[in-house]
């Protein structure tokens, strides 16, 4: 069979459909939900009547042995706008936690928990990163220990999606400090549990028609059997653990981190989150380029223009490729030897902050203000260098895989002084 990126039938169906509600129905309300900073609640009851909002749409996605068909549709979301956007694709990410780390009873008892639907909107957030520990998930301090039929967890979480509005919390805890990140787990927290409380609601720089806030746990208790993965998993994994320490356990591992596990098969998602945020900018650069003359010509016909649009130009193509490849990895089960999902991660997250930068820097004075939507790009794209882990993070991962395919140890975070 001949290599092709000719996409199918039915993706180029996805594509056109999500493309007609991002126009019709997010971007017409984006710059309202940017300035007032509410919770898009229409627009989620017409993502569910439109078939966008559910989680059996995820699991037919999942079907399409390319991987493409997720990262298609949530590049045209974000075309839209990145804080709605969020707000659609939240559950997804909580969701994936779940596929990652439950039991098939826990999958099928939560997964619907965590879209509602039509006319019954349900909320899921994941809460991984803590005040103090950012994008490093296996320093998280959040603790859960078994009180008989029954986990009790204490912590504190920060910048979380739907964090305290949701119907569904994933929550990542340590279960065994001993064992630091080896005894990671995940819980479902259900809205209204005891104990979780939302600090606050943080006011952002960005993507301001999502929800994210601060989130304590105290003394918040949940039946044994939200534990996700159950006692038996939750064993194997302690058991691993300490294998691991004592040096008996294999090179290589990760750990079974399943916070560490969603996010590194989510990493192309928010690759083409970023993507459609940039492709989003610099549209609007080009045709802005196109019509604005000066000096008796379209400004898109000097090179002082144009050339700066042809590096973004590529530089998306670039960025969408390599989300491509990462999904299809992903889709494959093929391993990210090379941490090609960080890369796609990387790549489109900064070429997303690039695109939105040059499409200000076109559009000049009119790039800063209100009146076009540049400058709100502009905001929306540094939020992907930021979370899932930053830029810096990414390139880590990419240079530990490198060294290890080199044969070398663990990369260190410093370099010797005359290396500089």
């Amino acid at each position: 069979m001949g290599f092709s990126l000719e996409l199918t039938e039915e993706q180029r169906e996805l594509v056109e459909r999500t493309h007609r509600f991002a126009a019709d129905v997010i971007r017409p309300v984006a710059t309202e939900y940017d300035r007032d900073q509410g919770f898009p609640w229409p627009v989620l009851e017409q993502a569910a009547e439109a078939g966008f909002y559910s989680p059996l749409l995820y699991a037919e996605l999942n079907q399409d042995p390319s991987g493409l068909s997720i990262p298609l549709m949530i590049e045209e979301l974000f075309w839209g706008c990145a804080g709605i956007g969020l707000s659609i694709v939240y559950p997804a990410l909580a969701l994936a936690a779940i596929e990652h780390a439950a039991t098939p009873e826990q999958l099928g008892r939560w997964a619907p928990e965590c879209f509602g639907e039509p006319g019954a909107i349900k909320l899921a957030a994941l809460a991984v990163t803590e005040p103090h520990g950012g994008s490093d998930v296996r320093s998280n301090t959040t603790i859960a220990r078994r009180e008989g039929q029954e986990w009790v967890i204490d912590g504190a979480k920060m910048f979380i999606g739907n964090g305290g509005i949701a119907d569904v919390h994933v929550v990542n805890a340590t279960v065994d400090p001993d064992l630091g990140h080896y005894a990671q787990a995940m819980f479902i927290v259900p809205k209204g549990t005891p104990g979780l409380r939302m600090v606050r609601k943080v006011d952002k720089l960005g993507a301001r028609g999502s929800h994210h806030a601060e989130l304590a746990f105290e003394n918040c208790r949940v039946p044994a059997d939200h534990l996700l993965g159950g006692q038996d998993g939750l064993d194997e994994k302690l058991e691993h653990g300490r294998e691991k320490l004592s040096g008996n356990g294999e090179s290589g591992d990760s750990g079974g981190s399943a916070a560490l596990g969603a996010f590194e098969q989510t990493r192309p998602f928010v690759a083409a989150q970023a993507v459609g945020v940039a492709r989003a900018a610099y549209e609007y650069a080009r045709d802005y380029a196109a019509e604005r003359e000066a000096f008796g010509a379209p400004i898109i016909e000097y090179q002082g223009t144009a050339f700066p649009l042809a590096d973004v130009a590529a530089a998306i193509d670039s960025a969408r490729l390599l989300t491509w490849r990462a999904a299809w990895m992903a889709a494959n089960k093929i391993p990210f030897a090379q941490a090609e999902g960080s890369m796609s991660k990387l790549v489109a997250s900064e070429v997303a902050v690039q695109a939105s930068e040059r499409a200000v820097q076109t559009l000049g004075g009119w790039g800063y203000i209100y009146d076009h939507p540049v400058e709100k790009y502009y905001r929306d794209a540094k939020v992907f260098s930021i979370y899932e882990g930053t830029s810096e993070i990414q390139r880590l991962l990419i240079g530990r895989a490198i060294a290890e395919r080199t044969g070398c140890g663990p990369l260190h975070h410093a370099q010797p002084e005359h290396a500089r």
